[in-house]
C-alpha cells in the first residue's frame, strides 16, 4: 500500500485501494514485487494527469482507474498502454454479425425415417403389465 501511495496521487491511491478488486491487484503486485518486477514503474504509467484513463464521466471513474491499473501491471514497460479495453480477437468473431456466415453445409448422416414431428410420431403401445398366464 506504502508503494501505491508513494506513485499515485493520492486521491488515485485512496480510489483504487478503497475498490473491491483491490485485493486482487494488491495480489498481482505482491507477486511482480517477488519476481523482481518493477510494479511500481508499472503503475508510475498511470499517474499523470494526461492519461486517457481520466477522461470521460465522473461516474465511470474507478472502474477507469481499475482497468488502467490492470494493463499497467500486465502490460510490458517497453509497449504503450492499450488506449481502450483489450479485445479478444476469436470472442469478439464468435459474436459478431457482421462475418460471413460459414457456408460449408453441415454434414449430418441420413435420416433413416421421415423427418415427422415428435409430437406427431405414433408410439408403439406400451407392453402389458400384469399377471403372466
Amino acid at each position: 500500500m506504502s508503494r501505491v501511495n508513494e506513485t499515485l496521487p493520492e486521491r488515485d491511491a485512496t480510489l483504487l485501494m478503497s475498490s473491491r478488486q483491490w485485493p486482487v491487484l494488491a495480489h498481482r503486485m505482491h507477486h511482480m514485487a517477488q519476481e523482481g518486477v518493477p510494479f511500481a514503474a508499472h503503475l508510475a504509467r498511470i499517474a499523470p494527469d494526461t492519461a486517457a484513463w481520466r477522461t470521460g464521466p465522473p461516474s465511470d471513474i474507478t472502474t477507469r482507474l481499475l482497468l488502467a491499473a490492470h494493463h499497467a501491471l500486465t502490460t510490458p514497460l517497453d509497449q504503450a498502454l492499450p488506449a481502450g479495453p483489450r479485445v479478444s480477437i476469436t470472442a469478439a468473431r464468435s459474436r459478431s454479425t457482421t462475418t460471413a456466415p460459414d457456408t460449408a453445409a453441415p454434414k449430418q448422416p441420413a435420416p433413416t425415417e421421415p423427418a415427422v414431428p415428435a409430437h406427431r410420431q405414433q408410439a408403439a403401445p406400451a407392453p402389458r403389465q400384469g399377471h403372466g398366464r
